[in-house]
Formats: C-alpha cells, structure tokens, sequence
C-alpha cells in the first residue's frame, strides 16, 4: 500500500512539472512552427523567381579601373578586359588558391604598348606607375645569373652579400592599406635563358618561389606579367600595308583613318601565339592563363596618344622648377607633322614620345630659359611649312587663373595621371598661386 502511493506521489509530481513545462513547450514549438513557415515562405517565394542574371557586369571597383585604362591605354581593349576580369576574380576571392592572381603573357610588336599597360594598371591601383618590379630579362642570358633572382646558395661566394631581386620585402613593398597587389614584369622574356624559364615554372603554378637561403616567396598576391616581341616580324608584314603615315610633306596633311578589321586582328593573334608556341615549352604556356597579342597602332589610336604624350607635357610645365605656369595648344597642322615624324610602321609610338622631345619640349625650355614665356602665357604652337619645323607664337599674356583652367579642359586630354582635367586646372591654379607669392 505504501508503496503504491509513493509510486502515485512521484506521478504526480512529474505531472506537476509538465504542467508548469507547458508554457515554455507552447513557446519552443511556437517557434520552430514559426521558423517552419517562414521556411516554407521562403521556398514559395524563391521558386517564383525566374529573374535573368547578367554575368558581364563587374563592380564599381573594376568599373573604374577600367574606364582609367581606357584613358590611358590607347587600341588594345582585349588586354584592358582581360586585366580587369581578372582583377574582378581577385576581389571577389574567386581566384583559384596557391596560385598567382594572374599569369599574362603579352605578345606583339615594339612600341603597341606591352610595357605601358603594366605601368598604367600600377599608376590606377596604387598611384604610381613606378610600382612594378621589373625584371630585363636580357640581363638573364646565362643560367648562372639566376643567382640574382634568388641569392647564393649556402657555400658559394656571395653568399649572404647577393640581396635576391624577388624576396617577399621586395614583392611587398609597394603595398597600400587598401591595395595589396604586386605587379611583377618579366620584360623580353624570350631573351632569357631556359634556367629562367624553368624557375618560373613554380611560380606561375603554385605561386612559391625557394630563394637560396631555403626562404619561401609568395606569390599568391601577385599579376605576373611577360613581355615578348615573339611574331613581330610577320606581325608587322600582315599590317604593313594598312598602316602608317605617307611623308607629311608630299601630303600636307594627316592620312586618312587606318582601320584593323577583324579579320586582320585574328590573323595577327594567331601569328602571335603560334610563335610562343614555337620558343616555349608545353608546360609552359601551359601555366599561362591569358594569351594577349597587342595590335599594332593605327592613325587614330597614334593621335590619341600623342593627345595623352602633350597632356603629360603640360603637366611638366606646370611643376617646373622654373615656376613659370603657361599653357600651350598644338593645332591641327602641328599635330600632323609630329605624328609624321614621331611614328612608323616598323616601331610603332615608341619614338613618338621622343620626338615631341626634340621637336617640341626642347624649344620650349629655349623659350622658358631666354624669359621670351612667363608665367599667365598662352603659346599657339603651329607648323610651318617653309621652314618645315614648329612655329611657336604668344597668344596673350596675364591670363587669369580661371582662364587657363578652361583652357586645359578644352583643349587638353589629360591622362589620369592628371586625374582628369579638373586636376590639372587645379593643380594650375595651385602653381599660378604660388609663383604669384612670389
């Protein structure tokens, strides 16, 4: 009997538990059936969505890198896509591990802008186109100079004294808060040796490089970038004939526009990577994720740059030591004869700059140094067809800040370097001012 009752006390006192339980049993079940609709909501309202996704849009970040090296790379779009598709994989951590971000080999003739592609992506990211580690690889001609790439090993001379070229410190060193990026540039690669060309096999694949005192160098935050003029001679036979200027003084004028048609452009990438094929090994072009031929320049792409090239001069005149702050325009007739002179079909616009050099910048200095320019000028530069050279012509004096700001914007197509043209009216406003404290 007594038993049957502690058996019914300890009944009830379960059941009294369960009592006081059932709140927070209501509770508890109230919130796993809410949880279950919202689930079941959420799966009605995601099978009604047929939306059409567009996988060609990028981010605002690789929008405006883009849209600066269109400024500032002139004719080769398939190299500023490529880069910025990449960079977009970058960002959003797509990027496939233990390898670099990107492994480009640029191909094409001298002077279509290889080199100042990677300069220019350098001068977007990090604001300083000297930012790249560049590596001549004609320095490289003989296995026994990779010592300088990685170091001595323990036992050989130099030993400890030989700073490799390629330690982390140096692939860090132009990292920002914002940006940690390098920019590796393995320039003429053709020309270096196989003792090279094998070193890079382990870079371009795991992104690790083992210098000579067994320290290991990551590469996995790293845009690898070669350069090679591989093709260039057939290249440049394929083009020839629709490319270049005839001499500016039979003609007078500018030629007509030269236009690459499609057709050509494939020609002229097929001739490029057949001939990376012929000089390199399998497993190298094998780690290589993009293969871009630059085209050569025809006479609207040549005209734009020289349009970057004067803005880039302006620019000098307006941070001259000689604080004297002037603008100058360049017609029509005057552009013409420096593109006659600046560019050909077999070098492309390398020379280009160098004749504004000669034809252009060194007069200017003869001005700026015999007093003839001060500060608030405007100089008309034009060409003159007697003495087959530029005229230079003072147009007006004292001009006011705000007048030579609107004139830059007009007038001149500043590279970002500048900014855009506000900067550089800025940064005129800031020389005037300071020559006219003093």
């Amino acid at each position: 009997m007594q038993k049957e009752q502690q058996s019914f006390m300890k009944r009830g006192d379960w059941a009294m538990k369960q009592a006081r339980r059932l709140p927070e049993i209501d509770l508890e079940f109230g919130l796993l059936n809410a949880v279950s609709a919202a689930s079941r909501k959420e799966e009605r309202t995601m099978s009604r969505l047929h939306q059409a996704l567009d996988p060609t849009k990028t981010g605002r970040e690789a929008e405006s890198l883009d849209r600066t090296l269109r400024k500032m790379i002139v004719g080769q779009d398939e190299a500023i896509e490529q880069i910025v598709d990449m960079y977009q994989m970058y960002l959003t951590g797509m990027t496939a591990p233990g390898r670099p971000i990107a492994n480009f080999l640029f191909l094409g003739p001298t002077g279509s802008g290889k080199t100042r592609t990677v300069e220019a992506l350098a001068e977007s990211l990090i604001h300083n186109p000297r930012a790249v580690i560049k590596i001549d690889c004609a320095e490289f001609q003989h296995s026994h100079e990779i010592a300088k790439l990685i170091g001595s090993p323990p036992g050989y001379l130099g030993h400890r004294e030989t700073h490799p070229l390629l330690s982390q410190e140096v692939l860090n060193q132009y990292h920002t808060d914002t940006v940690k990026v390098s920019f590796v540039l393995f320039d003429e690669i053709e020309k270096a040796s196989d003792a090279l060309w094998n070193l890079l096999l382990g870079i371009l694949d795991k992104a690790i490089l083992t210098l000579g005192d067994n320290r290991k160098v990551d590469f996995s935050h790293c845009m690898i970038f070669m350069t090679s003029n591989l093709g260039a001679t057939e290249m440049a036979a394929l083009s020839a004939p629709r490319l270049g200027f005839q001499s500016f003084h039979q003609n007078g004028a500018n030629n007509g526009s030269v236009v690459i048609d499609e057709k050509l452009n494939q020609k002229l990438s097929k001739t490029g990577v057949e001939a990376a094929r012929r000089k390199f090994t399998p497993e190298f072009i094998n780690r290589i994720d993009k293969v871009v031929v630059f085209k050569p320049l025809g006479s609207p792409e040549l005209r734009r740059v020289l349009d970057i090239e004067l803005g880039l001069v302006q620019q000098r005149v307006l941070h001259s030591p000689s604080e004297k702050s002037f603008v100058f325009t360049v017609t029509a007739t005057g552009k013409d004869f420096l593109l006659s002179e600046g560019t050909d079909v077999k070098y492309g616009a390398r020379h280009l700059k160098r004749a504004i050099e000669r034809l252009l910048v060194q007069p200017l200095s003869n001005l700026i140094a015999t007093d003839q320019v001060l500060s608030g000028d405007w100089i008309q530069i034009d060409y003159d067809s007697d003495d087959r050279r530029l005229a230079f012509t003072k147009e007006a004096e004292g001009l006011e800040v705000t007048a030579m700001a609107n004139m830059l914007e007009s007038n001149l197509e500043a590279p970002p370097m500048a900014a855009a043209a506000c900067v550089v009216a800025e940064t005129t406003k800031g020389q005037l001012a300071k020559s006219s404290k003093k």
